[in-house]
């Protein structure tokens, strides 16, 4: 277990890094043009749609020195959006809710978009 741990005048808090991927990830899904997280497969280069329990495969969640967050997302976006208008709506929204969530400040978060997929 890889956790965030934040010493306060009464007791230690540590938040498992699955949980700030899972919070990110539903962050991530309520932007316009997410269709979904990514799963890599680094041997077949093959990037796959993940449902929702399977989210958290394609955030990666690294913690730096001084209490901050470096936030990885393979996302899939949807066709005929722009994809700058969809990554900086993402990376506003991850970054303001997840530090709210926290009490962390990030320092950087990744978009790699994966792949195009048309929606009804």
């Amino acid at each position: 277990m890889k956790a965030s741990l934040i010493n306060t005048h009464i007791g230690s808090i540590a938040i498992d890094n699955e949980v700030i991927a899972q919070y990110a990830g539903a962050v991530a899904m309520e932007c316009f043009g997410v269709v979904g997280m990514a799963g890599v497969n680094v041997k077949e280069g093959l990037a796959r749609l993940l449902k929702r329990d399977n989210m958290t495969r394609g955030i990666q969640v690294i913690v730096l020195p001084g209490r901050k967050l470096r936030l990885i997302f393979h996302v899939i976006v949807a066709y005929g959006v722009s994809i700058m208008a969809v990554a900086d709506n993402l990376i506003d929204n991850v970054k303001y809710k997840v530090e709210e969530f926290t009490g962390m400040e990030i320092e950087k978060i990744d978009i790699f978009v994966e792949g195009v997929r048309v929606i009804d």
